[in-house]
């Protein structure tokens, strides 16, 4: 496995170095000390997780992210401060798959980056898995496939995961916490604001009406419901 840290602190390139040999020791750390070169190590190295600093020198984290996105779904967790959730709130919102906060411990640091690989690595489809079709809304988890009014959109894959699991209990309410188990495991469970965030990008990517929903409904203090859509 190989782990890129795009991070201008060279001791916490070193903290997490360390992590990983104590750890996980068949595994690679590359480095990057500035966005630019983060963004062409994801090109180059083909890394299977991303640990992110939001703060760089020549560009912030965010930016970073957006580059990263525009032709990448590698696993993304954010570094931020303990204490700020609108640093949290706004990675995810572009597509970071988790955070962690400084200062963390090694076991931490594996504990989320193995979480996170099992998410992205866990959706198992069958070819045979007749693909999603209503109204405007076309999904084809088999091909990673989703459109909408024949448009395609790119879903990061805990966004994949996440709706695969509302569109195949289609009318059900499934409870916030049965949703985080099964998307981001059992540690997890607790974390509405985390769920709440991806609910939300995934109406915008969808299309659904934010004020309004109609296709992924919110059952207040349960969890969300999954509506087929018309056309």
């Amino acid at each position: 496995m190989k782990v890129l840290v795009i991070e201008d602190d060279p001791g916490i390139i070193e903290v997490v170095s360390l992590c990983f040999q104590m750890r996980w020791s068949g595994a690679k750390v590359v480095s990057a000390a500035n966005g630019h070169d983060g963004i062409g190590l994801v090109e180059t190295e083909n890394p299977d997780v991303v640990i992110l600093d939001i703060g760089l020198p020549d560009m912030d984290g965010y930016q970073v992210l957006k580059e990263i996105r525009r032709f990448s779904d590698v696993p993304v967790l954010m570094l931020t401060v303990r204490g700020e959730d609108t640093d949290i709130a706004k990675g995810l919102e572009l597509g970071a798959d988790d955070y962690i906060t400084k200062p963390f411990s090694h076991i931490e640091l594996i504990a989320r980056v193995q979480a996170v690989l099992r998410r992205t690595q866990g959706l198992t489809v069958t070819d045979e898995e007749r693909p999603f079709v209503s109204g405007k809304l076309m999904v084809d988890f088999s091909r990673n496939e989703v459109t909408v009014d024949g448009r395609p959109v790119k879903l990061t894959s805990t966004e994949r995961k996440l709706l695969y699991h509302l569109i195949r209990n289609e009318g059900r309410i499934l409870s916030h916490e049965s949703l985080l188990a099964k998307v981001w495991g059992d540690n997890y469970v607790d974390a509405r604001d985390l769920l709440r965030v991806h609910i939300q990008h995934l109406r915008q990517k969808l299309g659904d009406n934010a004020e309004s929903p109609s296709i992924i409904v919110t059952e207040h203090g349960i969890g969300y419901k999954f509506v087929r859509p018309g056309g």
